[in-house]
């Protein structure tokens, strides 16, 4: 088989890196830099976010993006951090105790290694941070084709809603192609790259799922399940690591869950999976 110029990564970073020559995965294209979670865990590639910190460049500015101004312009995002209080992955408030994120952002991890912090566009500063009780990763979620990337992450308390903490609707309309969807996270502006403070938002345009596939290799093609959903606007402007499990929302309904892309903004779609297509597993856990 040749090996493909292109790579398909998790937005998540934190699993041990290895080859997957089936689906086009070229391992010389990307660099471990994550520390991986225990037990069982996804293929990918990880970074370490405490390592950002320090970074000048962290203060750049999702890739081709806009700087959030307020924690109120995005009530409905929050993000999932270690105990140690750095930012791993997305997730969006669809319940007073429930957040939808993806499921290689918590396979292999327990409860107590995950915390909730919403009510800011801050990854280094304000917000309210919530321990979590509950963790449920879709049954048919597969690390080795990225299938069914949904997991529900309940906390111990109710969230306090107001101008800054919101939930949104769980979508349950098919979008087709040609819609423009609102994407918002914490993950890098560039990649490599480093983590923004401020929360990035970027409006990118839904493909059908034809030609989704169409715009990507034969291999990575296979895994645009018809339970995923893709974006493409320009090259330059997209989802990159770190922004996994978060929001993708049109109007008042979050439609698509970041799941897996070729790092980044390279001209190939970003791809997510599809919220209706889980709507009734989600509503059965919550």
């Amino acid at each position: 088989m040749n090996k493909l110029s292109l790579v398909f990564a998790f937005l998540f970073l934190g699993v041990a890196l290895c080859e997957v020559t089936e689906f086009g995965f070229n391992p010389d294209e990307v660099e471990p830099v994550y520390e991986s979670p225990p037990g069982p865990r996804p293929l990918g590639v990880y970074f370490e976010p405490d390592d950002m910190d320090d970074n000048p460049e962290f203060q750049s500015r999702v890739v081709g993006g806009t700087s959030a101004t307020s924690a109120a312009q995005f009530p409905y995002q929050a993000s999932l951090r270690t105990a140690a209080n750095a930012h791993f992955c997305g997730a969006t408030i669809i319940g007073t105790r429930t957040v939808l994120s993806a499921a290689h952002c918590t396979v292999g991890r327990g409860v107590g290694a995950v915390r909730v912090v919403v009510g800011t566009h801050l990854r280094l500063s304000g917000g309210l941070s919530h321990a979590v009780n509950r963790i449920v990763n879709h049954p048919s979620y597969n690390a080795n084709t990225i299938a069914f990337d949904v997991s529900i992450v309940q906390t111990t308390a109710t969230f306090t809603f107001n101008n800054n903490v919101r939930q949104i609707g769980i979508g349950s309309a098919h979008v087709g192609g040609g819609v423009t969807a609102i994407v918002s996270g914490w993950g890098q502006t560039a990649h490599p790259g480093s983590l923004p403070n401020a929360l990035q938002w970027a409006q990118l345009t839904v493909l059908t799922n034809a030609n989704c596939r169409s715009r990507h290799t034969a291999g990575n093609a296979q895994l645009v399940f018809d339970h995923k959903i893709c974006t493409f606007t320009r090259v330059g402007q997209g989802i990159c690591m770190g922004d996994s499990g978060g929001p993708l929302v049109i109007g008042s309904n979050v439609i698509g869950i970041p799941s897996w892309v070729i790092p980044c903004a390279r001209g190939f779609p970003d791809v997510y999976d599809r919220v209706s297509s889980h709507r009734n597993w989600i509503i059965s856990v919550m």
